[in-house]
């Protein structure tokens, strides 16, 4: 008789809590729509890369060029002046180096037959073990061929004309170009016109000052990055181009400007312009030991910059862990290609400077950082544990 009480209080304790069921429902419904909304993102980026490709890299042009406008604007200049100076100053550069390029440039491209040819030749003594499995492929792609019946024939797909094809890439980069320049102008020339519609967008005084305070930290501190880091790799290129040039390397020009590029792509750009400054170095000089100092010394150069000049001009607080900046330039170089790639890194590092001024969001800043930034340093303590003044 007395159980019966007992029981109907276990079955009430063990019945659903409608809130929690609610909270869960709507936890759920919160993922499915954060999910949806990257899926969706993805997915216009990829089909919209004609149009956010440029933008996204105007916006990268003005926050880099941003510290000379505020610094020029302390001098008594003003931003519509300052701005349509340094965009048409960087015009002048593009084009410059586009004219000094594109004759050797071309001269690689239409040679890549010979060039193949001749580190083949370079390289026969290490290609003698291979021999052997070459000549077996070799049958075996024969065999191949002659078991194919008579009546069989191969079908051969016409691609469309060259020059109709570089016409359109040649109008399409302009149009990119333009989109880039102009865009970036306004941006430079807008001055405070978007601290001051932020400041707007807010009621209470308290809430307009930690929104303005917010946004004028995560630009400076990304125009400041964006800056420092263009400077750096100008510096490696120069330095890896004149280093070449006294080793006696044909287009030193040509490889200070592709290390400069590259080492936007931490890691896998200084490995690209190693491996390419070693072949053409194998093909161009007599002897390999000699052959071999012009990748040693891009290599050289590349670790003093990662190592010494990078973190201690930039500081190792907006430092990026590895895994995060492989799979970055992964996705963005599928996305976008190799201008995608090259945005990789400055995209990421917006986002981390972005994510650690927002709480709900630092959860992903720290996932980004390196491991040194994440580790929180032990305080010297007395003898009774506080910690030390």
């Amino acid at each position: 008789m007395k159980a019966e009480p007992a029981a109907t209080g276990a079955g009430v304790a063990e019945s659903p809590d409608p809130r929690v069921e609610a909270r869960a429902d709507t936890h759920l419904m919160r993922s499915l729509l954060v999910g949806i909304f990257i899926f969706m993102t993805v997915y216009a980026l990829y089909f919209g890369r004609a149009f956010f490709m440029p933008v996204i890299l105007a916006f990268l042009l003005a926050l880099t060029l941003t510290p000379i406008v505020r610094l020029l604007r302390k001098r008594g200049i003003p931003e519509v002046v300052s701005a349509t100076l340094l965009v048409l100053l960087s015009i002048c550069v593009l084009a410059i180096a586009g004219y000094l390029l594109s004759g050797p440039v071309i001269d690689l491209l239409n040679n890549t037959s010979s060039i193949g040819q001749q580190l083949t030749e370079r390289l026969a003594q290490l290609r003698r073990p291979l021999e052997k499995i070459m000549q077996v492929s070799h049958q075996v792609e024969q065999m191949t061929e002659t078991s194919q019946e008579p009546g069989v024939q191969k079908v051969a797909v016409a691609q469309s004309g060259i020059l109709s094809s570089a016409a359109s890439n040649i109008l399409s980069a302009g149009t990119s170009l333009t989109i880039i320049f102009v865009l970036s102008l306004f941006l430079l020339a807008s001055g405070t016109m978007f601290y001051e519609k932020i400041i707007q967008s807010f009621a209470s005084l308290s809430e307009k000052k930690r929104a303005l305070r917010v946004v004028y930290d995560v630009e400076r501190e990304i125009s400041h990055y964006l800056l420092t880091v263009t400077i750096i790799n100008a510096g490696l290129g120069t330095v890896i181009g004149l280093g070449l040039w006294a080793l006696g390397m044909p287009n030193p020009l040509v490889w200070g400007v592709a290390a400069a590029l590259f080492n936007f792509l931490p890691y896998v750009g200084a490995l690209l312009t190693i491996v390419l400054v070693a072949v053409m170095a194998l093909i161009s000089f007599d002897t390999i030991s000699y052959a071999l100092l012009a990748p040693a010394f891009v290599l050289l150069c590349d670790v003093v910059e990662g190592q010494f000049v990078t973190p201690m001009v930039v500081g190792r607080r907006l430092e990026i862990n590895a895994v995060a900046i492989f799979i970055a330039i992964a996705f963005w170089s599928w996305l976008w290609g190799f201008v995608g790639a090259l945005m990789a890194v400055p995209l990421l590092v917006v986002i981390k400077v972005f994510c650690d001024h927002f709480e709900g969001l630092g959860h992903v800043g720290n996932f980004l950082a390196a491991q040194q930034t994440a580790v929180v340093e032990d305080e010297p303590v007395d003898d009774n544990g506080k910690a030390a003044a």
